[in-house]
Order: C-alpha cells, then structure tokens, then sequence
C-alpha cells in the first residue's frame, strides 16, 4: 500500500444561514488557513502508587475553529455584493449574546470520514493592510458544547 498525504486545502467549511429545522449550508468561500484545534483541560491525578509517575485526568475539552482568508465579493454585480459565507459570519461577529452563535459543520471535500457540526461563537477580525496587500480577513469559531461527527457531505 502507497500513503500519500492529506492536503490542508480539502476542506470546507459551511455555515447554516437558515434555521436548524431546514438547514442551507452556505460555504466560506475565500479560506486560505483553516485549523481546529481542540482545548484539553487536566487536573492532577497523582498518587502515591504511581511510583514517582505523574497521573493526569481529562476533566474538560472545548474546540475552535480558526479560519484566515481574503475577503471575496461577486465580481459581476455591479454593486457590491460579499461571498455570502463570509458575509453571515462578520455579521454574526458584530452581534453580543445568542445571535452571536452560528451553526457550522467542517468536512473534507476528498470524502474521508473527517466530517463535524455544531454551534460556535464568533469572533471576527477584519483587516486592512498595505496599498498592495489583498483584504484579509480572519474568524474564530469558539465551540458551544460537543461537536457532532456526522457523514460526509461529500460522501454520502
């Protein structure tokens, strides 16, 4: 058996601009990083049966998302008009309590089994730049409870 590697750029990322009853999954478009990261908090185990080892015990964990891209807009309408997916999530970044949360799912578009959804806070950061920079933009999705696996989007 050959193994090859698994490339960054597989995956998407789709927010739900609906209601949870009837879902619209609409993608970020724009992404150049993405990351999720998963938060692990420990306490101390330690007894003295452990002959001088250390003991450690998951008590908590969270997750975040952290998406870095540039900022993208309809290049054939006249006015301006966002990427949609960005757009949904730097308006959610500008609201304080329960409309701040938005439902996301993260999947990879090469169809392995790596597919989530849940509920996460925003916290969007825009940016400028230099004369000959592009607009960046950057966004972090702090989780609200479990995230959920659910099958491929691309699979299925």
């Amino acid at each position: 058996m050959t193994l090859r590697s698994l490339l960054a750029k597989d995956w998407v990322v789709e927010v739900n601009t609906a209601t949870p009853a009837v879902p619209t999954w609409t993608p970020v478009k724009g992404l150049t990083e993405f990351a999720e990261e998963i938060n692990t908090e420990t306490e101390d185990d330690s007894d003295f049966d452990g002959d001088g080892w250390a003991s450690q015990v998951v008590t908590q964990r969270g997750w975040t998302l952290t998406l870095n891209g540039n900022r993208k807009r309809d290049a054939d309408a006249p006015a301006f008009v966002p990427d949609p997916g960005q757009e949904f999530l730097r308006q959610a970044g500008h609201v304080v309590g329960p409309g701040a949360d938005v439902h996301v799912r993260w999947y990879r578009r090469d169809g392995s089994p790596d597919a989530y959804e849940g509920r996460a806070a925003v916290d969007y950061k825009g940016a400028g730049g230099e004369t000959t920079d592009l607009e960046p933009f950057e966004c972090e999705l702090l989780g609200q409870g479990k995230p959920t696996e659910i099958d491929n989007p691309v699979a299925a």
